[in-house]
């Protein structure tokens, strides 16, 4: 584990594995440090970012007392199911149950019968990068991107399941679409999937 500057404001937390991160971020967003303003998880990082360069000291001190603590009796916690309705429909969900050796019903069964956590949020605003505990598949990219994936497409890549906001770009696997708003500026938060969040997907037909 290393900590490391990141500006007048803020620390950048780089922890051993996912499973430290999310500890660490469960920790922090429980018993924050004094003036933290924002907590960015990602991959194996959390950012700390506070008020002023004068709080700074105060919070580098208490990540490090969370980290000499031990984070392994840290609860990770449950927390509320979000549920999303999805209709699988999407234009490699064939492709994916093929790559799987699973006929397509299977593969809409193992995603919907999953608890998605929101690992991180990245590549646009309001897009969560999602793991499921029972969900050990990795799937590659497509290896020619679609210039335009519709909002709502649900797709996979990697071990993590992503839900696009916004049109744009992508290489992810489409399984299905939902037509829950997932990004909206007007809301306090705009993010439907915020880190941490747990997410039930719930299979419709129409």
């Amino acid at each position: 584990m290393r900590l490391r500057p990141a500006g007048r404001a803020a620390v950048l937390v780089e922890l051993d594995d996912a499973g430290q991160r999310r500890r660490l971020h469960r920790a922090l967003s429980d018993h924050p440090a004094e003036g933290t303003v924002d907590l960015v998880p990602a991959q194996t990082t959390v950012l700390v970012q506070v008020e002023s360069a004068d709080l700074l000291p105060g919070a580098v001190a208490h990540v490090q007392d969370l980290l000499a603590g031990g984070l392994d009796a840290v609860e990770e916690g449950s927390r509320e199911p979000l549920p999303v309705p999805v209709r699988y429909d999407g234009l490699d969900l064939s492709d994916v149950a093929d790559l799987l050796d699973m006929t397509t019903d299977e593969l809409v069964k193992h995603h919907s019968d999953q608890l998605w956590t929101v690992e991180f949020a990245g590549f646009m605003p309001g897009f969560g990068y999602m793991s499921g505990v029972d969900w050990p598949y990795r799937i590659p990219r497509r290896s020619s991107p679609r210039t335009r994936i519709p909002p709502g497409s649900i797709a996979l890549a990697d071990g993590f399941t992503g839900a696009y906001p916004q049109a744009s770009p992508g290489g992810w696997q489409i399984i299905g679409t939902t037509e829950v708003t997932l990004w909206n500026e007007n809301a306090d938060p705009p993010a439907l999937l915020l880190p941490g969040a747990v997410i039930k997907f719930e299979a419709v037909t129409s």
